[in-house]
């Protein structure tokens, strides 16, 4: 290996773990700032600098007040309710509908997947006026389970999602199954839709993040404390007058902890799904 080489290799290199660490630095700053701030007193807050210790790291005031003002036990109750509904729906839902568009050849088949193409095309807040009016006329608003129904709504990527793996699947098993005497209900849960792993645990995180996110619905179909979520709890601090980010950085730090707790347990089955996605097709 020549001079030059040598340097253009380990200039490479140089540049990698360069670009690595910075972007690792740029992406963990706005943590580390919200767990510096959750653990400061509001007279700490409002005369020091985001990035600035505080003068105690067992002063756990700010997480009580959150809890019991936030009514945060009672937000993660719901949220666990609506994500485990939501997730479980979209699932089902979007599983089956792809297993129709896929194996199933009828008229309008083509037609229903521009459809759902056309409808990613459409802003959502255009559409919310016409969304709210049904909504109300269903008797759903300001129910859980009406924002549990409205949130469990597929959206077209975990149809598309599905769609691409039964597209991997052979027809083969279905023929065969069916020659076997076996329903078309037995085909899809005993044979495809155990096969359809990888896609399940795509799907899951993808709409799991978003619903667990979600705040602008959930303000606008649920109301009262007994109605919250994760979300629309943290802003119980923001205010006309002023937001205690102090207070919604401890919130946002338990909001957090279910998160990364589902992580560190099933993080075998998310890698696996999303490797598995990555190359599947």
């Amino acid at each position: 290996m020549t001079l030059v080489q040598k340097i253009k290799h380990y200039g490479w290199i140089f540049i990698e773990y360069f670009s690595l660490i910075f972007f690792s630095i740029f992406a963990l700053l706005p943590v580390v700032s919200c767990v510096i701030t959750a653990f400061k007193t509001k007279e700490e807050y409002e005369n020091t600098n985001v990035m600035t210790l505080p003068e105690s790291w067992l002063n756990f005031d700010n997480f009580i007040q959150v809890w019991n003002d936030a009514n945060m036990g009672r937000a993660f109750l719901n949220s666990a309710i609506v994500l485990v509904c939501v997730v479980f729906g979209s699932v089902m839902v979007g599983s089956m509908l792809a297993y129709v568009l896929n194996r199933f050849k009828f008229p309008g088949n083509g037609l229903i997947r521009n459809l759902f193409l056309f409808a990613t095309l459409l802003p959502g807040i255009a559409m919310q006026v016409a969304t709210y009016q049904l909504m109300y006329s269903l008797g759903f608003i300001y129910h859980l389970y009406g924002y549990i129904i409205l949130s469990m709504g597929t959206d077209v990527i975990s149809i598309y999602i599905f769609i691409q793996f039964f597209e991997n699947i052979s027809v083969s098993l279905d023929e065969s199954a069916y020659m076997d005497g076996a329903s078309y209900f037995t085909i899809f849960f005993k044979i495809l839709f155990p096969l359809l792993k990888p896609a399940i645990v795509t799907v899951m995180i993808l709409k799991g993040v978003g619903t667990y996110n979600e705040y602008y619905n959930a303000s606008l179909y649920l109301s009262g404390k007994n109605q919250l979520t994760v979300s629309m709890a943290l802003y119980t601090f923001v205010g006309p007058l002023g937001s205690q980010f102090n207070l919604i950085c401890a919130g946002a730090i338990m909001s957090l902890i279910p998160a990364f707790i589902v992580f560190l347990v099933f993080q075998k089955q998310i890698y696996s799904g999303l490797t598995a996605g990555a190359v599947k097709g």
